[in-house]
């Protein structure tokens, strides 16, 4: 979405889109969050809390951190009888530069080290941002923010789910352009759920899946600048 023919960020467009998402986070606060989370929740089914548990941001990362590991491997394997890639395992920036030069161009790298950037995102914004997650609305009719802390209760902006789904989903739709736009539903399926399921508000979700479509773009980009 950020990104160019040319795997250039579209830094303007990505600023209009910021201070639109950032607009839209703020109506949301102030008025269209509960409407709207009281409205998908109505429609929890046990099909959304699949949807949590087989997206989860964990499995996420350990799915495409043991597929990176394997890729790793294999092309290792290959190469092993080429003098010009003889495994030096015990020096560090050999072993970096060596992995870098063999997963650059790997799915599983790319997709992996767009998680792990959503990632970091999302748990800064969270420790930052403290926003009470809905079961105090639930339960207490309370909502608010409560900053600096690293307390499940308080830490429901962003959404960590639905960034790291968009994250790897987007990456993959990019990779394989075929599914992309199969990529994209089943990245929004993940988000809805996760209202619908009382996880989240809806601003929650709607940061989160910025959050992981620009990691993807950004990934994308600086992966495949660097020679």
């Amino acid at each position: 979405m950020f990104i160019s023919k040319q795997n250039t960020m579209k830094w303007n467009l990505l600023i209009v889109s910021t201070l639109v998402i950032v607009g839209l986070i703020l109506l949301g606060i102030a008025k269209y969050d509960i409407p709207l989370y009281l409205f998908l929740t109505g429609y929890n089914c046990p099909l959304w809390r699949w949807f949590a548990n087989i997206f989860d941001g964990k499995v996420w990362v350990i799915v495409f951190t043991l597929a990176t590991i394997i890729m790793y491997l294999k092309k290792t394997y290959e190469l092993r009888n080429n003098p010009t890639t003889q495994m030096h395992w015990f020096n560090a920036k050999f072993l970096f530069n060596d992995a870098y030069a063999k997963l650059k161009n790997s799915n599983a790298f790319l997709v992996l080290c767009s998680l792990c950037l959503a990632g970091v995102i999302v748990e800064i914004l969270k420790f930052i941002i403290g926003r009470a997650r809905p079961i105090f609305f639930d339960e207490f009719g309370i909502v608010g923010f409560f900053p600096w802390t690293t307390e499940w209760a308080f830490n429901s902006m962003p959404s960590g789910h639905t960034a790291l789904s968009f994250a790897g989903l987007v990456m993959l739709g990019m990779l394989m352009p075929r599914f992309k736009w199969l990529m994209w539903i089943l990245a929004i399926v993940i988000a809805v759920s996760r209202i619908a399921i009382g996880a989240h508000w809806p601003t929650d979700v709607i940061l989160g899946a910025f959050i992981g479509m620009v990691s993807a773009d950004l990934v994308l980009a600086i992966v495949r600048k660097i020679k």
